[in-house]
Formats: structure tokens, C-alpha cells, sequence
């Protein structure tokens, strides 16, 4: 009977401990993604351009030799991307890249 009203009780914990660590994360997300907005538009206001990380040239060489999912691991490996977010990157720089 203890057993069962204890396994109750760390079930009931640890729910409430999840649910109250999810909150937070997306509490945090919600002002990480409006500060990074912020952020460009003040950029975006002077006229700062974010200069492009080194080792690009590799990435861009892959995608020249048709290697796209290299590239996207090259992105992912010098920019710390996402897959997401490396694969949009990717996509949007092969659109620049002169293929011979």
C-alpha cells in the first residue's frame, strides 16, 4: 500500500517538475526570439551586416560538386547550425553558387 501511494506521489512530482521545466524553456524561447529580433532591427537600422562565418568556401565548393549533404554537414560543423536550419542555409546559398 506505501508502495503504491509512493510511486503515486514521485509520478505526480515528476509531472509537475516537467511540466514547470517545459514553461520556463518556452518562457526563455519567447524572449530569446524577440531579442533576436530586436537585434535586427537595430542591425538592420545602421546597416550592420553579420559577417559570414569562415570556412564558407568549403561549403560553397561542395555545393559546386553537387556534395549538398556534405555542405549541409560542413554548415552544420562550422556555424553549430541545426539540421533545420543548416539545410534552409544551404538551400538559399546553392541558389548563389555558379555550377560548371
Amino acid at each position: 500500500m506505501n508502495t503504491v501511494f509512493l510511486l503515486v506521489v514521485l509520478v505526480a512530482t515528476a509531472g509537475w517538475i516537467t511540466s514547470t521545466v517545459t514553461l520556463r524553456v518556452q518562457s526563455l524561447q519567447l524572449k530569446a526570439d524577440r531579442t533576436e529580433r530586436r537585434l535586427a532591427l537595430v542591425l538592420d537600422h545602421f546597416g550592420i551586416e553579420e559577417p559570414e562565418p569562415a570556412g564558407m568556401d568549403e561549403v560553397r565548393a561542395l555545393l559546386m560538386d553537387d556534395r549538398e549533404i556534405s555542405a549541409i554537414k560542413a554548415y552544420r560543423r562550422i556555424t553549430g547550425a541545426g539540421l533545420a536550419e543548416a539545410k534552409l542555409a544551404v538551400d538559399a546559398l546553392a541558389v548563389t553558387v555558379k555550377k560548371p
